[in-house]
């Protein structure tokens, strides 16, 4: 029996591995790696969809709401286009025995400048880039028919609101130029959905002066 039996434990320094190789950073990063959980991307939110049919809640949600369709004109489910432009000819009716030339001329530039800023936030609230329910364009470029085409009887005014229809609806040449070449989201898109209604109210006065004269 040997003098020191706990010899006999102590490892042969030629065959027993290394204390250091078992526990090198290099050997442990593989292990490591299969015990750390997976990591994942944030999930990207799913896009809003476009708001087809605004209701009144998104009228009353925003003041360019309320401003590109029209107090609410717009809402109608049928031909909102020619609601709008019923609300405008109503509106200039009520308007009219208190407004001079300047002040029409005033209304019209303002609401044009006003309409450009809200037709351009709604459509990127709505996602619709010319939404048939967003209406002052019909509104503002209505009231710029009515006013030059004064004084007019009723059936005149008629004649005006059938004829600005007319070309709105059917969008050829001019009206289609305009629809065609300012699209988007952005402040080219909101004038976009006034240009085309400017062009179908210069037809149609153009087409009232030549029966005039």
């Amino acid at each position: 029996m040997p003098d020191h039996p706990l010899t006999m434990l102590e490892p042969d320094p030629t065959t027993a591995p290394s204390t250091a190789a078992t526990t090198s950073p290099a050997a442990l990063t593989p292990v490591m790696a299969n015990a750390l959980p997976p990591t994942f991307a944030p999930a990207s939110p799913p896009a809003a969809p476009p708001i087809v049919q605004p209701t009144w809640a998104f009228v009353l949600s925003h003041p360019a709401h309320f401003v590109a369709l029209g107090a609410g004109s717009g809402l109608s489910r049928v031909a909102p286009g020619t609601a709008g432009t019923l609300w405008a000819w109503a509106a200039f009716v009520l308007l009219q025995p208190f407004l001079s030339d300047l002040g029409w001329a005033t209304l019209i530039g303002l609401g044009t400048l006003v309409g450009w800023w809200a037709c351009t936030v709604t459509a990127q609230h709505m996602r619709v880039a010319d939404s048939g329910h967003i209406v002052w364009d019909e509104v503002v470029a209505f009231w710029l028919v009515l006013w030059l085409v004064t004084p007019a009887s009723f059936w005149g005014q008629l004649v005006a609101f059938a004829l600005f229809r007319f070309f709105d609806a059917v969008k050829f040449g001019p009206m289609a130029w305009a629809d065609q070449t300012f699209k988007g989201f952005g402040p080219r898109g909101g004038f976009g959905i006034l240009l085309d209604d400017f062009a179908a109210a210069g037809c149609t006065l153009l087409v009232i002066a030549l029966w005039r004269f």
